[in-house]
């Protein structure tokens, strides 16, 4: 039996859409972030030492890392839905966004996110603020904004001609995508991206997202 653990508001939302999609049988256990910190609860840890979620106990141990998981259910559960594509161009594609989306997506979206969070804390005294405010626009301006703009973009481009990541049918590449651009469509980093919109619309309207939905409880994201 496969078990998710599976944390409110996070990437396990992605891996309960892989197994409602693959209509494998499995359980969930469930977690709830620290209201103060905002972080995975210590008991989470007793499954794995890094102690964050997605992870996935499996006959064979458990497993952490979304991709991994990803691949893992893929290889033993997948048939003719969400298999890894066998056209030579799909397969291509299919590495490429599988490690995107963790790789060169998230990392830019997380620290704007921490980086905005740090300027609307504030700092103390108050006359420091300034001055961290202007560090933090720096670093933002810098790096992490022109990276993530960049990024968006060329999905944008990319979702304007593919109805998918790779091929004509969603596989494991569209599980690691839809993450970080659900929450930049919550919360209207994607404004103008309306390819980008529409995907997540796809993705949402899918009876196996919708299920998953269900299952997982609260979601900021959908």
């Amino acid at each position: 039996m496969l078990t998710l653990h599976h944390l409110n508001n996070s990437r396990s939302q992605r891996i309960l859409w892989l197994l409602e999609e693959l209509g494998v049988e499995y359980k969930i256990e469930f977690y709830q972030r620290d209201s103060q910190t905002n972080l995975a609860p210590d008991s989470l840890r007793a499954v794995h030492p890094l102690g964050r979620s997605p992870v996935l106990t499996t006959p064979h141990g458990p497993i952490a890392e979304s991709g991994a998981i990803v691949e893992y259910l893929v290889r033993h559960h997948a048939s003719e839905s969400f298999a890894v594509p066998q056209d030579p161009e799909a397969l291509q594609q299919y590495w490429f966004w599988l490690h995107f989306a963790e790789g060169s997506l998230m990392p830019p979206l997380v620290a704007n996110l921490v980086l905005e969070k740090a300027r609307q804390k504030g700092s103390k005294p108050f006359f420091i603020k300034p001055v961290t405010n202007k560090l933090i626009d720096g670093i933002l301006n810098a790096y992490y904004g022109p990276n993530l703009a960049q990024s968006l973009r060329y999905v944008e481009s990319y979702l304007s001609k593919n109805t998918w990541f790779a091929g004509n049918e969603p596989t494991g590449a569209d599980v690691q995508m839809i993450f970080p651009l659900e929450s930049l469509v919550a919360s209207g980093r994607a404004k103008d991206f309306s390819a980008i919109q529409g995907y997540v619309k796809r993705v949402h309207a899918r009876e196996a997202y919708k299920a998953a939905l269900e299952k997982g409880g609260e979601y900021a994201y959908a």
